[in-house]
């Protein structure tokens, strides 16, 4: 195990503190729990972001196999 000092401003100490009292727990099991949480947020955000890219670059390819289909409609067709 180990120990993390955490410094803080009254306001977080007494929400900190309230928060303790309501979810019935320490304040090392809701920092802990809340750290966890948070990084799991992250990673989703990050997955997002990710996610988002790769689909920019595939609507992109998309578009431009669009066109060239489009581009291709009439070949060999003129002079039917």
């Amino acid at each position: 195990m180990h120990t993390i000092t955490l410094r803080s401003d009254d306001n977080f100490y007494e929400m900190l503190n309230a928060m303790v009292k309501n979810l019935n727990t320490t304040k090392s099991d809701l920092i802990k729990k809340s750290v966890i949480h948070y990084k799991s947020v992250v990673e989703k955000e990050q997955l997002k972001q990710q996610i988002k890219a790769a689909s920019f670059k595939v609507r992109a390819e998309s578009l431009r196999t669009v066109k060239e289909f489009e581009e291709s409609i009439e070949d060999g067709l003129t002079n039917i």
